[in-house]
């Protein structure tokens, strides 16, 4: 299967001579999830924002759809692109509806097609087009806000969707939910669109639940690009500990249930 996305040895260095990125060549499938794992400061919002040309590399060559993405019109090009951040960014004097339609908005798509383009992903990302549509972002929850943010990234058809921390500022219940609403819109859309989707998350659970690959970053360098199962059976030394950090909480009941059993069986 062609890839939808590649880095060919792509480096970015600050004014400061600092290496955020040190030649990362990556090849993104066409159709698949890929989450970016690693530490705060690793680099991973700065690959991510390299596709969508908010952050121009030093040197090297990011290609969408066989494309030079420096070959683009940058408006164009992210216009094309799905982009959703962890507080979704929408315009708060806007409602829903033309938060949700902003993209098609700027590109000149007459008003009719923007609310009826508007209201059927509103209901995609299961908020009703019939309740929700006239409110303001300020009369939302977080989730919903996110959804509204989904919606908006999705507005344009995009076949490629770059997400950075999208549900990090959720609380656990609603972050499952956004996940599983995610799962099934990818699902749907399969049949008509194959969406690409770069992912940028510090948690491994999510990255297990939603991803085809999961890569690893650590200090501007990419350590790792495997399958979920790969992932918790490797060796690798940066893998085994970013797996070993989570879960600690089970770990630590278990390890307190030996030792009441030890404790009992003494008795």
């Amino acid at each position: 299967m062609s890839a939808a996305i590649e880095f060919r040895d792509i480096s970015y260095i600050t004014k400061q001579n600092r290496a955020l990125l040190s030649n990362i060549s990556l090849s993104i499938e066409e159709g698949s999830v890929t989450a970016i794992l690693g530490r705060s400061g690793s680099g991973k919002t700065t690959l991510l924002r390299t596709v969508n040309r908010m952050i121009e590399p030093t040197s090297g060559e990011v290609r969408v759809s066989n494309q030079s993405v420096q070959s683009v019109d940058i408006i164009a090009l992210r216009r094309s692109i799905g982009y959703v951040i962890q507080e979704t960014g929408l315009f708060p004097h806007f409602t829903v509806e033309r938060n949700a339609g902003t993209v098609l908005e700027s590109s000149g798509i007459p008003k009719t097609e923007r609310i009826r383009r508007s209201h059927e992903l509103l209901n995609a990302v299961g908020l009703d087009s019939n309740q929700f549509a006239a409110r303001y972002p300020h009369q939302l929850s977080g989730g919903q806000r996110q959804r509204v943010g989904i919606a908006r990234a999705l507005a344009a058809k995009p076949s490629t969707l770059l997400m950075d921390e999208p549900f990090g500022a959720l609380d656990p219940l609603t972050r499952i939910e956004m996940q599983d609403m995610l799962l099934q819109l990818l699902k749907s859309r399969a049949a008509q669109t194959r969406t690409t989707v770069l992912m940028v998350t510090h948690d491994l659970d999510e990255a297990l639940y939603l991803a085809d690959r999961i890569v690893l970053m650590d200090t501007g360098n990419l350590v790792a690009d495997l399958t979920p199962a790969e992932f918790l059976q490797s060796q690798q030394q940066n893998v085994a500990d970013y797996v070993r950090a989570f879960h600690r909480g089970e770990r630590n009941r278990a390890a307190s249930r030996g030792q009441i059993r030890t404790r009992e069986d003494r008795a």
